[in-house]
C-alpha cells in the first residue's frame, strides 16, 4: 500500500478520498444540529472523540506529542482557530443555511488565506490571483444577495457569518506555514491541539448550559457527531500527510472536492436542491479558486 501512495495514481487516490470524506462532514454537522444541540457542546464532544481516536492511533505508533512551549503554542492556536471557533461558527450557521450552501463558502479558505500571506510575506503580489479573490467574494455576494439563493431570505446574514470559519482555517494555514510543526507529526499536533481544546472548551459548555450527554439511546444526530468526528480527524491529518507527500500546489486542490463532495453528498443525504444562484455562486467560487492557485513545480 505504502508503494503505491508513493505513485501518480495513488496520491490521486488519495486526494479523492480525502475530498470525499471532507465533503461528507458538512451534511453530517447539519444532522448533528437538528434536534438542538448548540454549538459548545457539540465541539467538546468533537474534542473528545478526535482525542481518543488519535490517541489510538498515538498509541500504536509509540509517538505521543512532547510538551514544550512552542508546541504548546502550536496546540493552542490550532485547537482555537482548527476547532473551537471555526467549529463553533460552523455549527450556529448549519442550522440557517442549505448544506451545500455551506460547502460553497469553505472554499475562500485559499482564497482569504493568500492576502494573510502576502502580509506576512509568505507570498507575492499576483493580479491573476487578486482577480481569484474577487471572483469569490461575488460569490458570497450572489449567495447573500438574490432572494432565490435561499429557502428563507431573512436568513442571508448566516452566509456572511459561514465566512468566519474558513477565515480561522486561513489563520492557521499561514499559522502553520510561518511557524511551522516545529518537528511535531500531522497526528501529534493535531492529539495536542484536541487536548488543549478539550481543556479550554469543557468549562465554556458547562457554563453556556450547553453541554450534554450522549449517555443515552443514539439517534441520528448523536451518529452524525461520532462519524463527523472521526471523519474529520481522518480527512485533516491525511490532508497534512499529502503535502508532505505532494506538496501544497498539489495538495491545494482538495479544495475543488470538499466543496463538490460537500454539495453531492448534501444532495444525496439531506435531499437538498439549489436554485440557479447557488449553483452560479458555485461557479464563481471555483473559478476564483482555480486563479488563486500558485503556479509551481511541486506535482506528483
Amino acid at each position: 500500500m505504502d508503494a503505491f501512495l508513493k505513485t501518480r495514481a495513488g496520491l490521486f487516490c488519495a486526494l479523492l478520498l480525502i475530498g470525499a470524506v471532507w465533503g461528507i462532514t458538512v451534511p453530517l454537522m447539519k444532522v448533528a444540529v437538528s434536534t438542538g444541540y448548540h454549538e459548545f457542546g457539540l465541539v467538546f464532544w468533537e474534542f473528545v472523540i478526535t482525542t481518543i481516536y488519535l490517541g489510538i492511533i498515538s498509541r500504536f505508533q509509540g509517538r505521543f506529542p512532547k510538551l514544550t512551549g512552542d508546541h504548546l503554542i502550536i496546540f493552542l492556536v490550532i485547537a482555537l482557530l482548527g476547532t473551537l471557533i471555526a467549529s463553533s461558527f460552523g455549527f450556529m450557521v448549519i442550522g440557517h443555511i442549505p448544506a451545500g450552501v455551506y460547502s460553497v463558502l469553505i472554499s475562500l479558505v485559499p482564497m482569504l488565506a493568500l492576502p494573510i500571506a502576502i502580509l506576512i510575506g509568505l507570498e507575492q503580489f499576483e493580479w491573476r490571483r487578486a482577480f481569484g479573490i474577487v471572483l469569490g467574494l461575488c460569490a458570497i455576494l450572489v449567495l447573500a444577495g438574490p432572494d432565490a439563493s435561499l429557502p428563507d431570505p431573512s436568513k442571508a446574514i448566516y452566509v456572511l457569518i459561514a465566512c468566519i470559519p474558513p477565515l480561522c482555517y486561513a489563520l492557521e494555514d499561514n499559522f502553520v506555514g510561518k511557524f511551522t510543526l516545529r518537528g511535531l507529526t500531522s497526528v501529534q499536533a493535531l492529539l495536542g491541539a484536541s487536548v488543549v481544546g478539550l481543556i479550554v472548551i469543557t468549562p465554556v459548555s458547562i457554563a453556556t448550559g450547553q453541554w450534554f450527554s450522549l449517555a443515552h439511546a443514539w439517534g441520528p444526530p448523536e451518529w452524525a457527531i461520532l462519524f463527523m468526528s472521526l471523519l474529520h480527524g481522518f480527512a485533516y491529518t491525511g490532508y497534512v500527510w499529502l503535502i508532505g507527500r505532494a506538496g501544497p500546489v498539489f495538495s491545494a486542490q482538495v479544495a475543488y472536492l470538499v466543496t463538490g463532495f460537500g454539495v453531492f453528498w448534501s444532495m444525496v443525504m439531506l435531499n437538498e436542491s439549489y436554485s440557479i444562484w447557488v449553483w452560479l455562486a458555485a461557479g464563481l467560487m471555483l473559478a476564483g479558486l482555480f486563479l488563486v492557485q500558485p503556479k509551481g513545480e511541486d506535482h506528483p
